[in-house]
């Protein structure tokens, strides 16, 4: 441990399985105090368990609750603060779904009820959130870095990237969307408060809400050029790695970040070079 995060007390939503868990184990091995929530209480428990068999340090707390009800987030803050004696350094956001199942897909084809569905589960649920963060955030004395809090929350790069063949699915899109703004409006009006928010904007990373997508052959052959840096998709863990670099002190004097953790997606073509013509050299 290296104490990146020593003593900064985090609540991670979504942690309980792929990046959100990733980034529970990461934060604990800097030295953090860590809460997080999954939707189900099978999900943390699930989470608790392969926390205890791994090599981290013990100092978290997780429970289900359910971040796309206004009430149930209030318990959560609660809980989470009870938790965290009183004070939030660190919100990270990482709760979402895909949506194909409930209707999401392309513009023609996408249900209203899909589209309610998804931008209730990913956009709904980071304003909640957010809101009690920023919230609790406003009450906090500066700490010794002059922060009054941290928000760090999950996008997507097909906001702003498209994959309109292999993940053509508008609700989904514009949610993340939702996030991106509502993310830099609020970083624009909380610095004055000392208060940073940022998002992450991952592309196709291996976790089980990608499982689909990651197992079909025709995209694993799309993201061979596309995500070049790994020619395959991300790991859970570079996810983290970047979470980290945004929550900690050492990046205070940060905000309004949208990063990119995506292996090349949104600056490659995502097909290869046709292959030189014998009879042409």
């Amino acid at each position: 441990m290296t104490g990146r995060l020593d003593g900064v007390r985090c609540l991670i939503v979504g942690g309980t399985g792929g990046i959100g868990l990733a980034a529970v184990r990461r934060f604990l091995r800097e030295g953090a105090v860590v809460v997080f929530c999954g939707k189900t209480s099978a999900e943390s428990d699930a989470a608790i368990d392969a926390l205890l068999a791994a090599d981290v340090p013990p100092n978290f707390h997780g429970f289900a609750a359910d971040a796309t009800d206004p009430e149930g987030v209030e318990p959560m803050f609660r809980r989470a603060l009870d938790r965290l004696d009183g004070r939030l350094d660190v919100l990270f956001h990482v709760a979402g779904i895909s949506g194909r199942r409930l209707g999401d897909g392309p513009l023609h084809e996408c249900t209203p009820e899909g589209w309610d569905a998804v931008l209730a589960a990913n956009a709904r649920s980071t304003f909640l959130t957010n809101h009690a963060a920023v919230r609790q955030m406003l009450s906090q004395p500066l700490d010794p870095h002059g922060l009054r809090g941290t928000i760090v929350n999950t996008g997507s790069v097909l906001s702003r990237s498209p994959s309109p063949d292999y993940f053509g699915t508008i609700a989904y899109a514009a949610s993340k969307g939702a996030v991106e703004a509502m993310t830099i409006a609020a970083a624009s009006r909380y610095a004055r408060d000392r208060i940073r928010f940022h998002m992450i904007a991952p592309a196709l990373i291996e976790t089980p809400m990608a499982a689909r997508a990651c197992h079909d052959p025709a995209i694993r052959s799309y993201l061979a050029a596309k995500q070049p840096m790994a020619g395959g998709p991300g790991a859970a863990e570079d996810v983290a790695e970047a979470a980290l670099f945004l929550c900690e002190p050492a990046s205070r004097f940060t905000t309004g970040v949208v990063l990119n953790v995506d292996g090349g997606w949104s600056v490659s073509e995502g097909r290869l070079p046709p292959a030189p013509d014998p009879d042409e050299s």
